[in-house]
């Protein structure tokens, strides 16, 4: 073995063990903000991560950017949510997150623009479009909503929450045929539905 073997491979061996020393801090690191989290201090949840925080890493940004959300910091958790956005551009995961602090800052604007980057790499996410029909429908934007509710209701016919929003939201549009057949559906899926039962008796 020559001398230039012994040199690469004592540089490899090196690079193994600061990698080792690095996962090691990296899994305490996240230990400690889990068990931080289930005891309810988010604040020194954040603490534990920041102590060997890696800006290049997805996993810590997303996961501080949700620390921060329950720490009522929000708008240090849409900064670490955007960070972890622009190393994973595709990721739906670190989106929903951004949502809740954006939500909390009263920014409905750029919250529907989230929702509309997540339907734009799945136009199916069954939550990103009733959530975003939910928020459609809440700020009276009804013909809007009804588009996004349709994108699902043939995926999940049955499902409660999607018929009944879907449901008012029919009302709401003057279309009465449509939203009593909805709202008789809600009855079947959740007998004595208050809210179906509402429905019914306004569209009769």
């Amino acid at each position: 073995m020559n001398k230039i073997n012994i040199i690469i491979i004592a540089i490899l061996l090196h690079s193994l063990s600061v990698f080792s020393q690095n996962f090691q801090d990296d899994v305490l690191a996240f230990e400690k903000s889990y068990k931080y989290e289930y005891e309810g201090n988010h604040s020194k949840a954040v603490s534990a991560l920041k102590q060997s925080y890696k800006e290049d890493s997805y996993e810590y940004n997303v996961r501080i950017g949700w620390l921060d959300y329950l720490a009522g910091q929000y708008t240090e958790s849409v900064s670490f949510y955007n960070k972890a956005i622009a190393l994973k551009p595709m990721s739906i995961e670190a989106k929903f997150g951004l949502i809740y602090p954006l939500l909390a800052l009263g920014k409905t604007d750029q919250t529907i623009e989230i929702y509309h980057h997540i339907l734009k790499i799945s136009p199916l996410d069954s939550k990103a479009n009733y959530r975003l029909g939910l928020l459609l429908y809440q700020y009276k934007k009804y013909k809007e909503a009804d588009a996004y509710l349709k994108n699902i209701i043939n995926i999940y016919p049955f499902d409660y929450d999607i018929i009944i929003l879907m449901a008012w939201n029919s009302y709401q549009m003057g279309k009465s045929t449509e939203a009593k057949l909805l709202f008789q559906k809600a009855l079947i899926n959740k007998p004595s539905d208050e809210s179906a039962l509402e429905g019914l008796r306004l569209v009769n």
